[in-house]
């Protein structure tokens, strides 16, 4: 991506969410992130507020009330999504666009067990299991 969005000046950008700034991430997550930030991943993930509110485990009242204070989330919040805007960026990669990474994240997985992917993203290990299922679609082994 050629937009750049910052977390904490000068903390990350949105363009060096990957695993290779991972003590840059872990510095920025401990600030927490605030909601501004947010705002601007949520618009490159094309999820709704409920959506998030679920993923995040806040209401969707919180999330306005984050909004409209101009707060910032705690740090277990903000793991989750960098989690959710890195699995996302890394689905990009291997589907090829947006649209065909949330077609799959809709669609019911067989080697999830029938689950749609989009269901495992409220928890740290169900983002796990799709970064490892992604690394599969990746290199080929489907199933």
């Amino acid at each position: 991506m050629s937009k750049k969005f910052e977390l904490k000046e000068p903390a990350i950008t949105y363009a060096a969410l990957d695993d290779k700034n991972v003590y840059s991430l872990i510095s920025a997550i401990k600030e927490g992130i605030n909601f501004s930030f947010f705002e601007r991943l949520a618009k490159n993930i094309p999820f709704t507020l409920k959506e998030w509110s679920s993923f995040l485990h806040l209401s969707e009242r919180s999330l306005q009330r984050y909004k409209k204070e101009k707060g910032t989330f705690n740090a277990i919040t903000s793991e989750k999504i960098i989690e959710i805007t890195m699995l996302n960026k890394y689905g990009i990669e291997v589907f090829g666009s947006q649209e065909n990474f949330n077609i799959w994240l809709a669609a019911k997985n067989v080697a999830l067990g029938g689950i749609k992917p989009k269901d495992l993203l409220d928890s740290s290990f169900g983002i796990q299991i799709l970064k490892d299922e992604l690394t599969c679609i990746e290199h080929g082994v489907l199933a």
